[in-house]
């Protein structure tokens, strides 16, 4: 099982922006996305500061993906 890598609340909107998540609004320094699924999350985007580990795993709860296909998401947008 890889571990979670390092990761900006920027880098991780973006990437998923690309895979078909939409902002649907911003709550202070949190940016609420959803998808036409109806899956949501909610990414802290907190200036240059890396999300915490436990709250990406969080994430990636809400959205039904694994860490292996985070992982490889990462390294297609790279």
């Amino acid at each position: 099982m890889p571990k979670l890598p390092n990761i900006k609340g920027k880098q991780l909107f973006k990437i998923l922006k690309g895979i078909g998540y939409e902002l649907d609004h911003i709550q202070g320094s949190h940016h609420i996305l959803r998808c036409s699924d109806g899956k949501k999350t909610t990414i802290p985007i907190h200036g240059n500061k890396e999300i915490p580990k436990g709250t990406l795993l969080g994430i990636l709860t809400d959205l039904d993906i694994s860490k292996e296909d985070f992982v490889l998401l990462l390294k297609k947008k790279k």
